[in-house]
Order: structure tokens, then sequence, then C-alpha cells
């Protein structure tokens, strides 16, 4: 079987989220949930910059070993006056120890655990249709009230 090129991945742009404190919904028959709302934010790039629009959420569940599965819905608003949802499935997952600091709202070090997500963007606008057409993953980091993450295009 042949291999092909490994994709090339592109920067679109940096985001960061402030978020409350999370509702505990406690144990349901889908798992341990939560939901974090996003209260603000901004991204930035070289194609697209603006910023985020108070009311998103994050549907969180929270696996036996505290590895997070995120379901998350946003509105984007760029500068030029362009609206962006953007929903992103993702995992946060480490050692029982980095989970826990992180439980904690304490700022732990990218390299100690694994936050990946796949952002999928929907917008009507001309100039950015080509957001429908493209599959993206981000790089997520929590900071204490905070998420950031650099969000990248696979392909050309």
């Amino acid at each position: 079987m042949e291999h092909y090129d490994v994709p090339v991945m592109t920067f679109l742009f940096d985001l960061e989220l402030t978020v409350d404190q999370p509702y505990h919904l406690g144990v349901t028959p889908k798992g341990n949930r939560r939901i974090i709302h996003v209260k603000d934010g901004y991204f930035r790039g070289s194609l697209l910059n603006g910023t985020v629009i108070p009311g998103g959420d994050d549907w969180v569940t929270v696996l036996g070993d505290g590895t997070i599965v995120q379901d998350a819905r946003i509105l984007l608003k760029s500068y030029d006056g362009a609206l962006i949802a953007m929903t992103y499935r993702g995992i946060r997952t480490g050692n029982s120890d980095v989970l826990k600091q992180l439980e904690r709202n304490e700022e732990v070090h990218l390299d100690e655990y694994y936050f990946t997500t796949q952002p999928v963007f929907e917008t009507s606008s001309n100039k950015y249709d080509w957001l429908n057409k493209r599959i993206f993953v981000a790089q997520g980091r929590r900071l204490p009230g905070k998420v950031n993450y650099s969000i990248y295009t696979v392909g050309e």
C-alpha cells in the first residue's frame, strides 16, 4: 500500500475564551456532565480576526479517569461583521495528578497533558465560505478562567 505525504497544517488563528465556573449537572445516563458557559473572547490570525459573542457553552462529559470529552458551540464575529458558528469536539487527558490540577483551575504546562479539538465552522459569508469547506484541528491549553486554542487548517 502506498503512503501519501503527511498533510500540511497551516495556522488559522489563536482563540482565547473567558469561561465561567462550571455547572455540575452530575452523573446522568450519558455520563458525568458539566456545562461551562463562555463569557467572551477573541481570535487573531493573518486571515481572520474578531470577537466571541457571549453565550456559547461547552457540554463536557467527564470520564471515570478524569478525561474530559468536549462538545462546544460558540459564535464568532469577524471584525468585518461576518457571523461564524464554531462547534468543536475534543479530548483533554493526562495523568491523574495533572488532571486534578486542571480541575482545581491551576495552570499546568502544555506538554504535561493532551488537549486537542476538531473545530467545524459554518457561515453564510461569501468572503469566509472557505471555512465551510475545510478540516481544522486545534491544540488547546487550559488556564485559570480561560481556554486558549491554536487552530490550524489541514491541507492546502
